[in-house]
């Protein structure tokens, strides 16, 4: 597995490509703007890399705001992968996603989506919008803006809700083991780091 991270779009979204190496596919997470840096990362190391899925942590346009340009650069036949609750009749503006968008589909806490040989696990974890989800690739978690190195993503968004991050990273903070940290925004970071570090993981861990 290779993973590949890119910041892209004015607020700087952390858009990260999922790579399996010998089945030569790739999942695009959050591709918040830049289709043509997102494609050109895609093949740096291996121009046959083709993109099978994209995964959404959540739909707020500086996540989602490349996907009209990677669909017409890669077809109808990629899916777009995102949790129901952030798709269905939501303002535009936060939004954008178009309710005819072709190929969408739709997965929440428990589900897995299989990029070549690489299982990614789907957690539900609420709070920053009400679809939010963290992806589980092994002992990677793209947290999108559930989680951030030292914070977490806010809350007054409509769909935010402050007791349901807090949950959400209680969650987080009680897995099992050591993961590496892949927020939608700012630098990496370590789970291990966060439960002693982030005020707000170690008052959620606190209940």
């Amino acid at each position: 597995m290779r993973i590949k991270g890119l910041k892209v779009g004015p607020l700087g979204t952390n858009c990260y490509i999922v790579e399996d190496e010998a089945a030569r596919k790739a999942a695009v997470i959050d591709p918040g703007e830049d289709a043509e840096a997102i494609l050109d990362a895609v093949v740096q190391d291996d121009p046959e890399m083709k993109v099978d899925c994209i995964l959404l942590t959540h739909a707020h346009q500086d996540h989602v705001s490349a996907i009209p340009a990677l669909r017409q650069a890669l077809g109808e036949g990629v899916p777009v992968y995102v949790h129901e609750a952030d798709f269905r009749d939501k303002a535009p503006v936060l939004f954008p996603l178009p309710a005819d968008l072709a190929n969408v589909r739709f997965y929440g806490e428990g589900d897995t989506v299989t990029v070549g040989d690489i299982p990614v696990r789907v957690l539900h974890t609420p709070g920053h919008s009400a679809g939010s989800v963290t992806l589980q690739v092994d002992d990677v978690l793209f947290t999108g803006a559930t989680l951030f190195c030292g914070s977490c993503g806010r809350t007054d968004f409509p769909d935010g809700d402050y007791d349901q991050i807090m949950a959400s990273l209680k969650r987080l903070g009680e897995l099992e083991g050591e993961y590496t940290v892949c927020p939608g925004h700012e630098e990496m970071t370590t789970l291990n780091r966060e439960r002693t570090g982030n005020y707000y993981m170690v008052q959620a861990l606190k209940g």
